[in-house]
């Protein structure tokens, strides 16, 4: 029902906008606060538009997705999930913010009338059902970005911002990282670090950090078009009232510090159940080693996600460690010389950890340190 409600008030509006060449129209950009789940961590954005002669109030929304979709996991998984532009009644949209406790920042847009009727036409004719569909893709082309470039493209005169990207030597995974920090999702930000690649450790420029909703705010706010300021008009429609977490006590760095300490000292027993002990768990480790080694290569070559690819995590998440670790129970010689060669692999890594093109996340040191630990007494 609130889908052919939007769909109705998009025809009704559509049909009036053709019939009216007046300056009734208000444009504004809606920036929402990050929610607590980790795909609404880096909060939204979309278009309000309002016709005060058609008497209607939308909301024109890129980031809308069929959850439904039979298929949707295998498409999200591969990278070929098609995002659509939906559009609703604004009431309908604020509803959903204000019952999950997120903050709601209006910026109506100081542009001119026809480039007012040029981006309304953009937005009908992007809400086609021909033309709704696209391939996301977070870092380049979302919800945000859409928003971004189609303003570029209706305004007659440059776009001039100030810059909006905290340090020159910022990346991709910098601005990522400042989001789930603040939202205390850390083991979320320990999966994004394994399973993106070097991509994102692109240094980000102006324009590009406008993927984010709070930074195409920033952006807007400093924007000067025409010698004017882009925003005519900025309130805050909701304020922001969701609970901030507390700090989880096993964090990666913590929990996986604590094993490797804990390895470390038990390596050197001679009790025969701890040596016993280990073996189970030295197949266990290094076959998950290898799993993950193998879906770093599938993201990478077997999925369209970009930023999957030059994964540098596959130096500790070796693929060979899948097969090998049937054989951590043999004591012949080639097995021992494999372990013996990822003991000194292992240093060498360790040594070169900070110099790679990839920033690795702090929590892997300790898996490293275990990776070393086990293949020393894996080659005795």
């Amino acid at each position: 029902m609130k889908k052919l409600a939007g769909l109705f008030l998009f025809f009704i509006s559509g049909f009036s906008f053709a019939q009216s060449d007046s300056c009734s129209i208000r444009i504004s950009l809606l920036t929402c606060s990050p929610g607590q789940e980790l795909y609404s961590t880096f909060g939204h954005s979309a278009l309000r538009v309002v016709d005060d002669e058609a008497k209607t109030d939308l909301v024109f929304n890129y980031g809308t997705f069929d959850f439904d979709d039979p298929d949707f996991y295998e498409k999200f998984v591969k990278g070929r999930l098609l995002y659509f532009v939906s559009v609703d009644s604004f009431p309908s949209f604020m509803w959903e913010y204000e019952y999950f406790k997120r903050g709601v920042t209006e910026q109506v847009l100081n542009i001119a009338c026809p480039e007012k009727h040029k981006m309304l036409s953009a937005l009908y004719d992007n809400a086609r059902e021909e033309n709704r569909y696209y391939r996301y893709n977070f870092n380049y082309d979302n919800c945000t970005t859409r928003i971004r470039d189609m303003l570029e493209n209706v305004t007659s005169h440059p776009l001039i911002a100030k810059n909006i990207v905290p340090d020159k030597r910022s990346t991709f995974r910098h601005l990522i990282h400042e989001y789930l920090n603040k939202g205390r999702q850390y083991w979320s930000k320990l999966g994004i670090d394994i399973l993106l690649g070097s991509p994102l450790d692109k240094r980000v420029h102006n324009r590009e950090a406008m993927f984010l909703p709070d930074y195409l705010l920033k952006a807007f706010d400093s924007t000067v078009i025409n010698d004017q300021p882009l925003v005519a008009e900025k309130k805050i429609l909701l304020p922001e009232l969701a609970a901030e977490k507390s700090i989880p006590v096993f964090i990666p760095l913590v929990f996986f510090s604590v094993l490797f300490l804990l390895i470390m000292f038990l390596s050197f027993s001679k009790s025969a159940i701890l040596i016993n002990t280990f073996r189970v768990f030295d197949f266990l480790f290094f076959l998950s080693l290898g799993l993950m080694g193998l879906l770093l290569l599938f993201m990478w070559f077997g999925t369209s996600h970009a930023m999957c690819k030059n994964n540098f995590n596959l130096l500790w998440a070796l693929p060979f460690h899948l097969p090998m670790a049937f054989f951590v129970f043999s004591k012949k010689m080639w097995v021992k010389s494999y372990f013996r060669y990822i003991y000194f692999y292992s240093i060498v890594l360790a040594g070169a950890w900070f110099l790679l093109p990839q920033q690795l996340n702090f929590a892997l040191i300790p898996v490293l340190g275990i990776i070393l630990i086990r293949s020393y007494y894996r080659a005795r």
